[in-house]
């Protein structure tokens, strides 16, 4: 396992990993985390074991120093079945209520992913169903090979994507996400690229890995608070009227930037033609 970054946070989880845990995480020491959900020979689907050490996982790395991007992938081939059939087969026998509290320990491992202030990006091949898709949806960016199928399949089981439902249709749109929902058709990566729900498509594994490291070198030329605040940014800005607080808001905010040790540091850098501080690229 490569070696991580020296924060306890992170080192603490990787120390815990065994060779069969339903999720990984790896670190660079440069600060690129790597999820990957470890359960090939169940297509990664969900079960309660899994939701709880995504959960533990995002949750660390909410409050990793050092960390700059976060991907998140699947092993063998396969992004995420989404639910587990054996886990399914139990839930059928609960009662509502347990059925409740089940259901909220997915909505708070989405929502740990959600709030992670460092850019999340899903690397997807293969299958990304149900609530596979939610994570999808709830990473800031997608990267998907040509091969990556998608679907909602929950209404072919008598059931609905609720857990997932906000995630997508931020991500998709309302009307886009109907259709998605209330059909449950597979689609394919050229469609999930049109509607918004992944960022880019690539041609096989392969590119895939040259997409994430591409991506990981373009984010070490970024400083580490500004991308954070932009992230913020957007989530704040979304859906508002632009008025006289919007935008006091937001010249508050460059105004804040400008004046910031990093804004201070790359604009020094720029205008000096040389690279700012956080920049660790060769």
């Amino acid at each position: 396992m490569t070696n991580p970054i020296s924060d306890p946070l992170v080192e603490n989880v990787i120390s815990e990993e065994v060779t069969n845990a339903p999720v990984t995480l790896e670190a660079t020491p440069d600060g690129v985390a790597t999820v990957t959900l470890n359960r090939p020979h169940r297509r990664n689907a969900f079960d309660a074991p899994t939701i709880l050490a995504l959960t533990e996982i995002f949750e660390t790395l909410q409050g990793a120093e050092g960390v700059r991007v976060v991907f998140l992938r699947g092993s063998g081939g396969s992004f995420s079945a989404g639910a587990d059939l054996d886990w399914m087969r139990m839930a059928a026998d609960w009662s509502e209520d347990d059925n409740r509290d089940d259901a909220m320990a997915l909505a708070h491992m989405l929502k740990a992913l959600d709030i992670i202030p460092m850019l999340t990006v899903a690397l997807v091949e293969g299958s990304a169903f149900g609530g596979g898709v939610g994570l999808v949806a709830a990473c800031d960016m997608a990267i998907a090979t040509q091969d990556a199928r998608f679907a909602f399949s929950e209404v072919k089981l008598g059931l609905t994507p609720a857990t997932i439902s906000p995630y997508v249709v931020r991500a998709v749109g309302a009307r886009a996400a109907t259709g998605l929902f209330a059909t449950g058709s597979v689609f394919g990566a050229d469609k999930a690229l049109a509607l918004g729900l992944v960022s880019e498509v690539v041609a096989d594994a392969a590119a895939l890995d040259a997409v994430k490291a591409r991506l990981s070198s373009d984010i070490m030329a970024c400083a580490p608070g500004a991308m954070t605040d932009a992230k913020q940014l957007v989530r704040d800005v979304a859906g508002r009227e632009i008025d006289r607080a919007l935008m006091d808001e937001t010249a508050r905010r460059i105004a804040r930037a400008r004046v910031s040790e990093e804004g201070k540091e790359g604009v020094a850098a720029f205008l000096g033609k040389r690279k700012p501080a956080w920049d660790g690229r060769a």
